[in-house]
């Protein structure tokens, strides 16, 4: 498998990170929360959804259904956070 340098060399010719400050802060308070946290989050949203659709709620069911992949997607990359940290040229440079 590739590994990706996730930097490149700026005009300057000095290295340049690709994560900016905003970047590392949400990923630093993210990764507090559990990855099963946005599991039930997204369990919660498929039942909420089928309550709304067996209310005859149809519009709000699939407005609510919708939610389910993003929150699995937020999950993932919670996940892959965790899992990876930050850009591997920051760690780098950090020692």
């Amino acid at each position: 498998m590739d590994t990706y340098s996730g930097s490149h060399t700026g005009q300057s010719g000095q290295q340049v990170g690709t994560e900016d400050r905003f970047t590392k802060t949400i990923e630093e308070y993210t990764s507090e929360i559990p990855s099963s946290a946005f599991l039930g989050v997204a369990l919660g949203a498929m039942a909420l959804s089928l309550i709304a659709q067996a209310a005859g709620q149809g519009k709000w069911g699939n407005f609510i259904a919708q939610w389910v992949p993003t929150w699995l997607i937020i999950g993932l990359y919670n996940k892959i956070v965790k899992l990876e940290g930050h850009d591997h040229t920051d760690r780098a440079y950090s020692h």
